[in-house]
């Protein structure tokens, strides 16, 4: 119904049930972020990409933009340019909601002496009388230094106004909370303090619940990264930020709900309260550590990408919006410098390369790529912008990883061979299967070294120069509802992408005076990296040609890096020691990096 009071329309999204109000000409991603529905909006609605259609049912929408002409043709429009001018309902096709994906939460666990930054105490002070009017605060501060030989000199606000009635309930029995000297929480005696570690990823968050007095792992989930109905990559997220500060302050909210909703669901799981939680550490790349913090990104956009903070900060939880312990703080890693920030921190020190005697290439594979190479004692590390593809996006039939889609793909005799996740219907093909595709494709000639199809090198190629595309999956095949196909601007794309890790890892070779051939060992981290077939990886030329043995995949390190100084100081002092140890080499002003990059593009 329309509202002409405040010139407000309603918005329906079905089939999913939900709806916004919203002013009148806002366009329809607006309102989809409004209502909660998670569109693909790979550009952050700059209108280039074309992931975010959908098709209008009913109600009035501004005229369509030039950009929304291929959308059109198919009866869809793109909800980032089409404005509802009256209350309108919408139908949105299964392949623009970011579904559900496989998030990668595991990894290589590493021993570590548990000693977190917080530790606890059980006291029972004698309740007051009246020859005993000691302030309780007072009271617990003393029965603390009698009982325990700790002393306090401060005690959180919020901590503070639960105290009366805490002990009130509980006989004068409480459990004290003590970070650097500050009594953070109170709390039941014998209750055990809860701490979460958490990888902040581009395209997703893992996170992992942790008993800081056992050190066991509660609960772990993964879930998309709610900034990306904002865009995809982290140069459209700071596009958006740039447009104003409730752009940049909404990009931080969004974001801090998502953590508050993951932090719920895995206390839920362990049958605890997230208010329990009374310290977390958040890695991300340098753009998302800034916009989880709340700080500018504008010059993270601009040469000489410049961090607005690189050392180890902490900072109280409730100045984020997380709504943890009244007294909970944060505590975030170093960055390096460019992109590469806390995560590839993290990743370092969980799979231990940078205390390798051996030359070591370390990569954290994602929409971001950070890559360290280890050799004779030093440590350099660049990040490359290795895009969204590997996540499907700007793929023809392209999509995260959900049920459906394709994953494994092997050329044999003949015959197409795939598996799709949870062995569902195909819809579409993810970064692995892509790989596999294009790797498969060029062992038997189908594609060439530049890219191109060979229209006669397989009865499923089909069209002609630039249409040039090969059918995966034909429509009817396994339930599938229409053609998978692999295009030859997919394999663009993925030459675009593997070229720029491999540029980063040959570049930060000629910087150390080394061979290809003298890496004793690479180690692919990240929910890409787990995923991927390293020999597809080395058959489109993304990897060295080393022997197998060689590559060790080791999931989520961020992660687990994390979760390492969540539960270790001795840890996150070691976080600072890697990061003034590497040497940072920034790509795009390498004078041989447009040379290694162009090379890197052809396919072995």
């Amino acid at each position: 119904m329309t509202d002409e009071l405040t010139d407000r329309v309603t918005v329906d999204f079905e089939p999913l049930g939900r709806r916004a109000r919203v002013a009148r000409g806002a366009t329809l991603l607006e309102a989809a972020r409004q209502a909660g529905v998670g569109l693909n909006a790979v550009c952050g609605g700059a209108g280039t990409c074309g992931t975010c259609r959908v098709r209008v049912v009913s109600g009035q929408v501004s005229p369509p933009t030039a950009a929304e002409q291929e959308s059109l043709a198919e009866g869809f429009r793109l909800a980032c340019q089409a404005c509802a001018l009256d209350d309108v309902r919408v139908d949105v096709p299964p392949a623009s909601i970011t579904a559900p994906q496989r998030a990668q939460i595991e990894g290589r666990e590493r021993p570590v002496e548990l000693d977190p930054a917080v530790h606890s105490f059980d006291v029972a002070p004698d309740p007051p009388s009246l020859t005993d009017l000691r302030a309780d605060a007072t009271r617990l501060r003393e029965a603390l230094e009698e009982q325990h030989g700790v002393t306090v000199n401060r005690c959180d606000h919020g901590a503070l106004c639960q105290l009366p009635a805490l002990l009130r309930e509980h006989g004068w029995n409480a459990r004290l909370v003590i970070r650097d000297g500050e009594v953070i929480a109170v709390a039941p005696a014998g209750t055990s303090p809860l701490g979460l570690a958490v990888d902040i990823g581009t395209t997703k968050v893992a996170a992992y619940l942790v008993d800081l007095e056992s050190g066991e792992t509660l609960a772990a989930a993964g879930v998309m990264n709610p900034q990306i109905a904002y865009g995809e990559d982290v140069m459209a997220r700071i596009a958006y930020a740039m447009d104003g500060e409730d752009q940049a302050r909404e990009l931080q909210r969004v974001l801090a709900e998502g953590l508050n909703d993951l932090a719920c669901k895995l206390c839920a799981q362990a049958e605890r309260d997230s208010v329990e939680i009374v310290e977390a550490v958040l890695v991300g790349n340098t753009c998302m550590h800034h916009l989880v913090l709340g700080l500018p990104v504008e010059q993270l956009g601009l040469a000489p990408y410049v961090a607005a903070l690189a050392y180890p900060y902490d900072v109280k939880a409730q100045e984020l919006g997380l709504r943890f312990a009244p007294g909970a703080y944060v505590h975030l890693l170093p960055n390096i410098a460019g992109f590469v920030g806390a995560d590839h921190v993290s990743m370092l020190l969980a799979a231990g390369i940078h205390e390798t005697g051996e030359v070591a290439v370390g990569l954290d594979i994602g929409t971001n790529t950070e890559i360290s190479l280890a050799a004779n004692g030093r440590l350099l590390s660049c990040s490359c912008a290795s895009g969204p593809a590997f996540e499907g996006a700007h793929i023809r039939d392209g999509m995260r990883a959900a049920p459906g889609a394709v994953e494994w793909v092997r050329l044999a005799d003949g015959r197409v061979e795939y598996q799709t996740i949870d062995d569902a219907p195909p819809v579409g093909i993810c970064g692995s299967g892509v790989l596999d595709a294009v790797a498969e494709l060029r062992k038997i000639g189908v594609i060439k070294p530049n890219g191109a199809m060979n229209p006669d090198g397989h009865p499923r190629v089909r069209g002609t120069g630039a249409h040039t595309e090969f059918v995966l999956v034909p429509a009817g095949e396994r339930g599938a509802l229409r053609d998978v196909v692999v295009t030859r601007k997919d394999v663009n794309e993925i030459q675009l992408a593997k070229a720029a890790i491999r540029a980063g890892v040959d570049v930060l070779l000629e910087e150390a005076g080394l061979e290809e051939q003298q890496i004793e060992r690479v180690v692919v981290a990240g929910a890409f990296g787990t995923y991927l077939d390293v020999g597809s990886a080395v058959a489109v030329g993304m990897f060295p040609s080393l022997p197998r043995e060689r590559f060790v995949q080791v999931g989520n390190a961020a992660g687990i890096g994390a979760k390492l100084v969540l539960m270790s100081r001795r840890a996150r002092t070691m976080t600072q020691d890697i990061a003034r140890r590497v040497e940072y080499v920034e790509l795009t002003t390498h004078p041989h990096f447009v040379e290694v990059y162009t090379m890197a593009l052809m396919l072995p």
